[in-house]
Parts: structure tokens; sequence; C-alpha cells
């Protein structure tokens, strides 16, 4: 029997971002399922139900998903939030450590995405909302493997939402800039680091805590991904956060060489 209100799962829903984005929807009536992987230890706010869910097994989200839809009837919105950070350069990741990342970041979307589009083609009707990032369509060294991650959501999404969007599903982007969240808490730190970048990572260290204490409010993505969620017509992709649009307009307005400038200037590199 389909739900009265409308439902939405959001993964990674236990802090930041998630948690914004589950209160926000919650307010806009939405029943609203909030995972994590051990959830016993957070609070849910009001309007939210938690639930454990653990992207990188299969079989945790396939038992997730029926949950839901036993409970509730459907699913009308998917909001792919749970992911990591990385810090160093990419030369210092292992490679067990780079797909332990993609393993989340990029396979963890896929899952809980292949998990709830059988049930949203049946009902011809849904939309995918997945969280990216300002680092899904510009670069950012001392984070190369979570970008090489947002880079292949956003690839992912892009040509799903065309294969799916006659089937009554629209997959979506939300791409946040610097948030005033933990992520750099839940940041995986390279696992052989090498001497040569160490002031490199000093200084993306030092620039990331800036940014981050600077950053916008997670309040700020919740809205805009509640907007991806509901509008009539909606986009395929927004960003979401000051720095965010400032450096869309410049990617999009500049020329190769002197965006890439911008890039080292904001990251304070060597010219």
């Amino acid at each position: 029997m389909a739900a009265a209100r409308k439902v939405a799962l959001v993964t990674g829903a236990t802090s930041g971002i998630g948690k914004a984005s589950a209160i926000a929807l919650a307010a806009k009536g939405f029943q609203v399922i909030g995972t994590g992987r051990n959830t016993s230890r957070a609070t849910a706010p009001a309007g939210v139900t938690y639930l454990d869910l653990d992207v990188t097994s299969a079989e945790s989200v396939a038992s997730a998903v029926k949950q839901v839809i036993d409970q509730f009837g459907q699913i009308d919105v998917l909001v792919n939030n749970a992911g990591v950070g990385s810090t160093g350069a990419a030369e210092e990741f292992s490679i067990t450590q780079t797909q332990d990342i993609f393993d989340i970041n990029v396979y963890g979307v896929m899952r809980t995405t292949k998990a709830v589009l059988p049930h949203m083609r049946a009902r011809r009707s849904g939309r995918i909302v997945n969280v990216s990032s300002l680092s899904g369509f510009v670069p950012s060294p001392f984070m190369s493997l979570y970008v090489a991650t947002k880079h292949a959501v956003e690839g992912y999404s892009q040509s799903l939402d065309h294969e799916v969007r006659e089937h009554g599903v629209r997959v979506l982007l939300v791409e946040p800039g610097p948030m005033n969240t933990p992520f750099a808490g839940h940041s995986v730190v390279a696992d052989t680091p090498m001497p040569l970048y160490a002031a490199g990572r000093r200084n993306y260290d030092e620039l990331a805590e800036k940014n981050l204490s600077n950053g916008d409010d997670p309040a700020v993505v919740a809205k805009v991904i509640v907007a991806a969620a509901t509008d009539r017509n909606p986009k395929l992709r927004r960003t979401a956060g000051r720095t965010a649009r400032t450096i869309n307009t410049v990617y999009r307005v500049a020329p190769a060489r002197v965006f890439d400038r911008v890039i080292r200037n904001f990251n304070r590199m060597p010219n």
C-alpha cells in the first residue's frame, strides 16, 4: 500500500549534509529514512527514522531498501550522500586504499541506485539525487582520489539520467563547495606518505581547515537537495554554496590557462 506521504531515503544521514538534508526533507513533508553504518549511536531528528545501511555491502543495501518498501510501500527519493574524503597526494595512496575509497564513494552510489531503480521504474516515478562536489568538475590537489570518485559519480549520474528518464526517473547532481562539517575527520589519510609531498600536505591541511571553518552551513546544501527532489522541472546539476557558485562561474567562462592559474592560486601552489 502506498504511503500517505512521499518517502525519501537518505544515506549518510547521521551527521553533516546528510543529517541536514534529512531534516529539511522531513520539514517539506517527506517520510524520511536516514541511514548510517551504526545508527544506534545517533539520535534521529524529529520526523526522521534511522536505519542501519552499509553502502559497501550489497546485502545490507538490498535488506535496507526492502525494509523501507515493506514498511512504507514506496521510495520516491533516494539521496546518495554517504562518502569519505581523502587527504594526500595520489602517489601516496596504496591501491587497496584507493579501492576502499571507490567502494564507498562510487560503488556505494551504484549499489543503492541499482537497488531502488527497479521499484522506481515499476512506479514510473522517482528522483535519485547524488551528492557530488565542487571537486566533481574541478581539480583539487592533495584530494585527488576523492576528486576521482566525484568525477566518476558525475559521469555515471549524467549518463544514467538519460537511460532512465523515459521510465519516469531522474538522476540529479548536487555539487557543494566547502561546508562547515566534520568532513576532514571523515577523510582517509594516505597510507604511504612520501617526504617530497610533506610540504604540499601541510599546505592542504591548513587550507582545508580554513575553508571548512569558513564554509557554508550544511543547511545550504540541504535546501538545494530538497529543490532537486521536488522541483517540477529539475536541473540536472546544481552547485551549493558561495565558493561552488563562484568557481563554477569562473570554470564556465575563463580560458583553460586562466582557470589553471585560478586553481593553483586558490590552493596556494607555486606557479
